[in-house]
């Protein structure tokens, strides 16, 4: 959840232009490194013009892969969840949902084969709609370059976590240099890293993330998109 703070420049800032407007549909490609080997993710956001959203994103390796879809609206710059289900496949296969209800207190979430209720509070997002909720945050922004909170109803409880702005960088991708902004989310954990970059030329699409966990990194960088139907490509970055 964007909180206090955060949550009132955001409300201040979505009045200069319809928040709904500023989540284009796009299309986008991954390439996700762990362990030396390399996955490809195919992510995708599709509107039906009024406010409804259906985010997807999945890929697969060998036998082993994993399908996930959140469904939300937007209003006044806030993305209001309505459901997240991920499904693994092959050897793997675990699902996860997550359900929101109107004016309901609690959030209904599987895990385990269980169902759990947890508290509801204004701005909880699941963990996919998030990612979505983290660009409409910046593109609503005239100085993006703030820390974030974040809420989440994952599992057996929701969780608080806080992304920090790092920098500006230059990323090398396969796109090409491309300006970012670069952020990194503060764990409890400190063997535990997660750090996340956007750019800014691109609606602030995540171009890059790299998480650490057990000495053991997974890297997933941007390869291709289309936002609104065009072709991203790289321009001169800026020093």
């Amino acid at each position: 959840m964007l909180l206090t703070a955060a949550s009132s420049a955001l409300a201040e800032d979505s009045e200069q232009a319809p928040a709904a407007t500023l989540l284009q549909p796009y299309q986008a490609e991954y390439a996700t490194t762990t362990r030396g080997m390399t996955v490809t993710l195919e992510r995708e956001l599709k509107t039906d013009g009024q406010g409804g959203y259906t985010l997807t994103n999945g890929g697969k390796l060998l036998v082993v892969g994993f399908h996930e879809v959140a469904v939300f609206e937007v209003d006044e710059a806030q993305i209001k969840p309505r459901s997240y289900i991920y499904q693994g496949t092959g050897l793997i296969n675990r699902r996860r949902e997550v359900h929101f209800t109107p004016g309901a207190e609690t959030v209904r979430s599987l895990y385990k084969e269980e169902w759990y209720e947890l508290p509801y509070t204004e701005g909880t997002l699941d963990r996919l709609s998030q990612q979505e909720q983290l660009r409409l945050h910046l593109l609503s922004k005239d100085n993006p370059r703030e820390n974030i909170l974040v809420r989440i109803a994952d599992g057996k409880r929701v969780k608080d976590y806080e992304l920090v702005y790092v920098g500006d960088e230059i990323l090398e991708t396969p796109l090409g240099p491309v300006n970012a902004l670069h952020f990194e989310r503060l764990h409890e954990d400190p063997d535990r890293e997660s750090d996340i970059w956007f750019a800014p030329d691109w609606d602030y699409l995540m171009v890059k993330t790299v998480h650490i966990e057990d000495e053991k990194p997974v890297e997933v960088l941007l390869s291709h998109a289309r936002i609104g139907g065009t072709e991203v490509v790289a321009s001169a970055a800026r020093q």
